[in-house]
């Protein structure tokens, strides 16, 4: 299911955004947001993944010995 989400920009970042579009870069505006959104998702995802490691490195991280354990 898909829900529509309007949102308000700044000209300059419109116009980026439609010369994007444009360019051929994306094949729509929702297009290009829903990559912007999904390299945002990833680069939160991989933070969490260095905090852990870090985490264990320094010796506070928890290693599970079996998935059980998560409960």
């Amino acid at each position: 299911m898909r829900e529509v989400i309007n949102i308000s920009l700044p000209s300059p970042m419109a116009k980026t955004v439609k010369t994007a579009v444009k360019a051929g870069a994306y094949s729509s505006t929702s297009e290009f947001f829903r990559h912007l959104l999904r390299e945002w998702q990833e680069g939160r995802l991989l933070t969490e993944l260095n905090e852990s490691r870090l985490e264990i490195a320094s010796g506070k991280g928890k290693v599970l010995k079996s998935l059980k354990t998560l409960r």
